[in-house]
């Protein structure tokens, strides 16, 4: 790759490469960031800055960058297989491993996979699977998938669906047979009158409302993220996903664990479905099951779904063309290899988690900061505009986007998501790593605080 200015970069950027969730118009004038190398936890752009990353790339590079394991296992396999199809009754050696190892990780009533090239493909393979479930069990009116508003599932047609973001479902619609109920949100629907505890319970009482309404011979499933993490890191009530569980199975109806971004340890366990205490009967997986390194993505498949689809027998008509890559796989098998050696879940669970929560419950004392939530290695910071009574600032002032701002001037990536600033940082941090991006969010909530005092906006 021949080296060019960061001015020619940015050129040959706006002239050819249409980015994800993205004003074409609005980055070509003003110019995308070039991020050049990484290493560790640290990336470095073309004009030299080293930039702590907050956000994983994407959720994703949960055991950091330049892990010398999983580059060599992408070249021994490239070298001995590049690629092939797992059509034609075809099969290698890497997806029956990682298919293995993904059974002996997961929930016990995991023991089947179907592997696809992301998770947006995996919840697309989760609604054909679930009605497929159902019509082979003669009920093929079940159809229905119920989902939650603000949820992220993807953004191919049927993961866009599922999820609840209104600005994707006014660029294309929602499919049929799939609708939304309120998220378990405390900080936007429930402070206000109700313990969080209390409210969790109110939030899974929408779940049996909308059952009812539709009812529940017609209702395929409940899909849901442990933690909404693209909808701003909203840490469900301990009350919530149990309630959800006892609903679905009074009514017979699937329950869906969206781990694309809660999986392979991010929690303090290896998948949210077991640090909040549900069982869901099939899984969503990808980001962190290579950490990023080569897109992979699939579905867990339980045993109450799986019996039926195996045992009754005829052909589950779906797949692509990247099912099973043997390079994806080769590479998730020594990404899962690696989080086991360096016992990374038990090290989130019992010693970074507990110590960003504590982190974060000092950044909850700033006068900008109306609530602070953890889970794992995540995080959240809720901007207001009055602290003592929480009122928030008007949406339109965008100073979640003032705050990313001033992270990106001073080398920390954070995600705003309106006015609500997070992270989720890869799991091989030490603590003074976890010191260091703290120190920098501190001084980015000041010159924030700065910036809307002198604005007028307080």
């Amino acid at each position: 790759m021949r080296q060019r200015t960061t001015s020619e970069w940015q050129a040959a950027d706006a002239a050819h490469h249409l980015h994800p969730f993205t004003d074409f118009k609005a980055l070509a004038a003003k110019g995308t960031r070039v991020i050049t190398s990484a290493d560790n936890i640290y990336l470095r752009d073309s004009e030299g800055h080293k930039i702590l990353d907050g956000m994983s790339g994407l959720w994703c590079v949960n055991v950091g960058y330049g892990q010398q394991a999983l580059i060599d296992a992408a070249t021994a396999q490239l070298k001995q297989l590049p690629f092939y199809n797992s059509f034609f009754q075809t099969t290698t050696p890497a997806a029956i491993e990682l298919a293995e190892l993904l059974a002996e990780v997961t929930p016990p009533q995991f023991r089947h996979v179907f592997f696809a090239g992301s998770g947006s493909e995996g919840n697309d393979t989760i609604v054909r699977m679930v009605r497929r479930y159902w019509d082979v069990l003669g009920q093929p009116q079940r159809k229905v998938i119920i989902s939650r508003n603000n949820a992220y599932h993807g953004s191919t047609m049927a993961g866009g669906s599922l999820g609840g973001m209104s600005g994707m479902h006014a660029q294309g619609g929602v499919m049929p047979d799939i609708v939304h109920i309120e998220q378990p949100f405390w900080f936007e629907h429930g402070r206000a009158s109700a313990s969080v505890d209390e409210f969790g319970l109110k939030a899974a009482s929408w779940l049996e409302a909308k059952i009812v309404e539709i009812g529940a011979d017609k209702v395929a499933a409940f899909i849901g993220e442990p933690v909404q993490g693209a909808g701003g890191v909203i840490v469900p009530p301990a009350s919530y996903w149990p309630e959800i569980q006892r609903i679905c199975d009074k009514h017979g109806v699937l329950v869906v664990s969206d781990e694309v971004i809660t999986g392979f340890g991010r929690t303090g366990q290896w998948f949210g479905c077991e640090t909040f205490g549900f069982k869901p009967d099939l899984m969503t997986f990808a980001k962190g099951v290579t950490s990023g390194y080569i897109p992979l993505g699939g579905v867990m498949v339980g045993d109450r779904v799986a019996n039926v689809l195996i045992e009754q027998g005829g052909e589950f008509n779906h797949g692509y063309t990247y099912s099973g890559h043997p390079v994806a796989c080769a590479v998730a098998i020594a990404n899962i290899r690696l989080i086991q050696r360096e016992k990374l879940v038990d090290r989130v669970r019992e010693e970074l988690g507990p110590y960003l929560a504590t982190c974060f419950a000092e950044l909850a004392e700033h006068p900008l900061i109306g609530e602070a939530q953890t889970c794992g290695m995540m995080g959240a910071l809720q901007l207001v505009k009055n602290k003592a009574t929480r009122a928030v600032f008007d949406s339109s002032l965008e100073v979640g986007m003032v705050c990313r701002g001033h992270c990106f001037g001073n080398g920390l990536i954070m995600r705003a998501v309106g006015d609500r600033m997070i992270v989720a940082p890869p799991l091989v941090m030490t603590i003074a790593q976890v010191d260091e991006m703290v120190g920098l969010i501190r001084k980015c909530l000041d010159l924030t605080l700065a910036d809307v005092k002198q604005r007028g906006w307080d």
